[in-house]
């Protein structure tokens, strides 16, 4: 595969950059992410919100139509959303942070870091009416996007307590997420809500736990260099060192190719990552009764992460199950708009159902699938399609603006991701059964399922299920 070049570069003395030369066209990409290592565990679930509001409600001497007017003139847009990215070697160790990100034109980089600036030291939270309208559009946005997400909602709560990420993933964007919007909608009197922002942005908005991204043309670099550098110069830092609220922190190099890596440049990056060493993954069944005709049905199983070798044979397997049995199994036969199984990177095997006419027969095919793959009914030239399809999504194009993206967020190399492409081609059918046995039998891993969807009979019968 093709090797991305990256500079990394201390600005300000300590903050990491990692600037990447690409062909941009004329525009700069900027990100930044910020970790949330430090926030008190009682103000996460409000950092998705947090997220969606800082850029909307004004910042330094610009009420929030003037900040509106500004982003849309000077950038092509400012995004903040909340992360939670898991590690490549250990299931229970993950980064947790807030991203933020933008891009523009050459010549209004300066405009640009300048309202990041003005985001970042004043950010105004005053303005409660306004910030009553964002809360509703919020959270009637996340009510009406069930629909058509209503599998993924199932799948993160279905591996929810399968790794301690998935616990803070459920947070940030499962069904307690859509919860807590739909009751702070509701609240009377949304002042306690406005006052816990000030709060998340001390710990959030300074250049303690934070590292900057830049592509850009290589004729851009060095004004990019000066103009990053003099925004991190301008950026608060905490007088007190604020100390992790989570006790186990590892520190981790960014990108740990062997032996180094000949494509980076420059200092080593160390990322913060949380560790739960007494974590004990546990198997739940919940249903989530909603007005809705169909179901949306996820079962998720604990496996292995990035570069176990296990992992590529088992997404090898997930494509495989999808093609020659599940797509039979639940679109054809069972009428759901459709299904499959699929494995994260972070190391959970997802089976799900979309548009479900069933819910618990669904769950019975499911482990009709495995089954099928354990007994090896599938011949070479199955194996071969399935290769050609995961590979059609490991080596899709990356757009210049994307470029060492996966170094900056998740610190995995080049090196790395050559030695998991070479992983998958190396896949036989061997295995693929040992890989189903090992991992997909039952008592063998840890599972758990989610179903959202209407009142269940056999459901409600049954005193494993919890009804939610």
């Amino acid at each position: 595969m093709p090797f991305t070049e990256l500079d990394m570069d201390l600005a300000a003395g300590d903050t990491p950059v990692q600037y990447c030369a690409q062909p941009t066209n004329g525009m700069v990409y900027f990100r930044a992410f910020s970790s949330l290592n430090t926030l008190p565990e009682e103000l996460k679930p409000y950092v998705p919100l947090f997220c969606s509001v800082l850029t909307k409600l004004g910042c330094g001497t610009l009420d929030y139509r003037e900040q509106a007017q500004q982003i849309e003139l000077r950038t092509g847009g400012m995004t903040v959303s909340p992360q939670v990215l898991p590690d490549d070697a250990h299931l229970d160790t993950y980064e947790q942070g807030v991203l933020f990100s933008s891009l523009c034109l050459d010549r209004n980089l300066p405009d640009m870091m300048h309202l990041w600036s003005e985001i970042f030291n004043n950010p105004c939270f005053e303005e409660e009416e306004h910030f009553k309208v964002l809360v509703r559009i919020t959270a009637q946005e996340l009510a009406n996007g069930i629909p058509d997400s209503g599998h993924l909602y199932a799948s993160i709560r279905a591996s929810r307590t399968l790794t301690p990420a998935g616990d803070l993933q459920e947070t940030f964007g499962g069904m307690d997420q859509v919860r807590l919007m739909k009751r702070i909608a509701e609240m009377a009197d949304i002042t306690p809500v406005l006052r816990k922002l000030p709060r998340i942005q001390k710990h959030l908005l300074n250049c303690d736990n934070m590292r900057c991204a830049v592509n850009a043309t290589v004729q851009q670099m060095s004004e990019a260099e000066k103009v990053v550098e003099n925004f991190i110069r301008n950026l608060g830092r905490s007088k007190k060192e604020r100390k992790p609220v989570r006790p186990h922190v590892v520190e981790k190099p960014a990108y740990n190719g062997s032996g180094g890596n000949a494509h980076v440049r420059g200092p080593q990056v160390i990322r913060k990552l949380i560790t739960e060493p007494t974590f004990k993954p546990c198997q739940m069944k919940t249903h989530f009764l909603l007005p809705f005709p169909v179901n949306y049905v996820g079962e998720c199983v604990r496996t292995v992460p990035y570069t176990d070798p296990d992992h590529a044979s088992l997404k090898i397997l997930a494509r495989l199950m999808t093609a020659k049995f599940l797509h039979t199994e639940i679109r054809e036969k069972g009428g759901a708009y459709g299904g499959g199984a699929k494995l994260s990177h972070n190391g959970i095997f997802t089976l799900y159902s979309y548009r479900d006419p069933n819910s618990i027969e669904t769950l019975q095919s499911f482990g009709k699938a495995v089954d099928w793959a354990k007994a090896g009914k599938f011949t070479q030239q199955d194996i071969d399609e399935a290769k050609l399809s995961v590979f059609s999504t490991v080596d899709a194009p990356v757009a210049p603006s994307d470029k060492g993206m996966d170094v900056f967020l998740y610190g995995l190399s080049d090196d790395a991701k050559q030695r998991h492409r070479e992983q998958l081609f190396a896949v036989s059918h061997n295995q693929l059964m040992a890989v189903s046995h090992r991992y997909l039998g039952t008592g063998k891993s840890t599972r758990a399922v989610a179903i959202l969807g209407p009142e269940n009979a056999k459901i409600a019968k049954d005193p494993s299920w919890i009804i939610r």
